[in-house]
């Protein structure tokens, strides 16, 4: 059976117990990390060098990262609606995918480490601004492709770029220092993937 690894109030782990919700496949969860087991831990780091989570482990194969989780489980499943075997169609679902982890990763720092929890070093004055700023910016870029291309980011269905990106939105109408713009199709977004039984049980459940 899978075996995830991290704690479950946890950005990056969540986005695979999503996945695994929309996937349905049956696992097992060991809380590491803040609050729970350290991840300097030598057990840990001998999965995971980094000591960072979520580490998933099938069988003999052990990964870290996110990101590659969620395409090993839907390369595992053959689940080609998620992830697509197309290259062009492949590429449109991973540079979103990308995006998120590249040029949003420090915007959400400041804005929700810094801004929202008052963490360091994200919480001095000029980290909060100019993420809550680029967070908005990052907003207004997948408001915009989704009026142009939608109702999903990679065009009529969910898939793996959705994931990502749906994070982000959630974390998003969940920040309290932020003035949201109008933006009707990011509304949309987020009420319909509000819709997915999985989204609520991982994302939309009352953590931010």
């Amino acid at each position: 059976m899978l075996k995830l690894l991290g704690r479950s109030n946890a950005y990056n782990v969540r986005k695979v117990l999503w996945l695994l919700g929309e996937l349905g496949l049956p696992f097992e969860q060991e809380d590491w990390g803040r609050g729970h087991r350290p991840t300097a831990n030598p057990a840990f780091l001998a999965l995971n060098p980094l000591g960072t989570v979520p580490v998933l482990v099938d069988g003999e194969v052990v990964m870290r990262e996110s990101h590659v989780i969620l395409r090993y489980l839907a390369t595992r499943e053959g689940a080609v609606h998620l992830l697509p075997e197309a290259p062009s169609a492949r590429a449109l679902v991973e540079q979103w995918m990308d995006w998120v982890a590249y040029d949003m990763t420090l915007a959400m720092k400041g804005a929700y480490l810094g801004g929202e929890l008052g963490l360091a070093p994200w919480n001095d004055p000029w980290s909060v601004a100019r993420g809550r700023a680029e967070y908005a910016q990052g907003m207004k870029r997948i408001a915009a492709a989704l009026e142009a291309d939608g109702p999903y980011l990679a065009g009529r269905t969910f898939t793996l770029a959705d994931i990502p990106a749906g994070f982000l939105v959630h974390r998003w109408f969940a920040m309290r220092g932020i003035e949201w713009a109008a933006m009707p199709a990011l509304d949309a977004y987020y009420t319909r993937l509000s819709e997915r039984p999985a989204y609520r049980a991982h994302v939309r459940n009352g953590l931010a």
